[in-house]
């Protein structure tokens, strides 16, 4: 049995849609993984990668709103998350101190590369939430990164699903790409971090 027989592609999408909607606020859920899922379903059903692409976008989009939304209203959920993880709070204060230092090209890179490095727009949303500036021009910014985000992750899961032959080593090849391409990109966030506090 291929691995997505046991579920359906309506399913599958509806899950998917969930997670990137939730990883916003729990960036462990594993959202890039059910999208590759859910492209592969739908390419054996001859449905639309690139409707599943806007759903995608939408839902990343919309859970950045979300969670801004909180952040900016002080919701006690938000407040007791932070004060449980210093190590998150300290990252959202250092964040929220760089953008306000920032060019407009260069929130908008920030934007984009959060969107690749886990729990970055977790991070990116709750730092914005908690600055004094208002949200505007981030949700732009915010709106581009979910588009260019699920044209990278369906595309990728497309590809992958035309390039073999059969689902399980589509589904494999398109995660491990998508982690490495994720961890090169953290590894690279991290040593520019490193040097500008030098």
């Amino acid at each position: 049995m291929e691995i997505t027989d046991a579920v359906g592609p309506s399913l599958i999408c509806v899950l998917a849609l969930c997670a990137v909607l939730g990883d916003a606020f729990l960036p462990f859920l594993p959202s890039g993984t059910l999208v590759i899922l859910a492209v592969l379903r739908v390419s054996e059903t001859s449905g639309s990668p690139l409707l599943l692409a806007v759903g995608v976008a939408v839902a990343s989009f919309l859970g950045d709103l979300l969670l801004l939304n909180l952040a900016r209203r002080g919701a006690p959920a938000v407040h007791r998350r932070l004060a449980r993880r210093p190590k998150l709070a300290a990252s959202v204060e250092r964040v929220a101190r760089t953008l306000e230092g920032v060019t407009s090209r260069t929130a908008a890179a920030m934007v984009i590369v959060a969107r690749f490095v886990p729990a970055g727009r977790t991070v990116l949303d709750l730092a914005v939430g908690h600055s004094s500036g208002r949200p505007r021009t981030y949700l732009r910014w915010s709106a581009l990164a979910a588009v260019v985000w699920a044209a990278y992750i369906v595309s990728l899961g497309w590809l992958n699903s035309h390039w073999f032959d059969t689902v399980w080593l589509s589904f494999a090849v398109s995660c491990a790409a998508a982690t490495a391409i994720s961890s090169a990109i953290a590894r690279v966030v991290r040593r520019r971090r490193r040097a500008l506090a030098v």
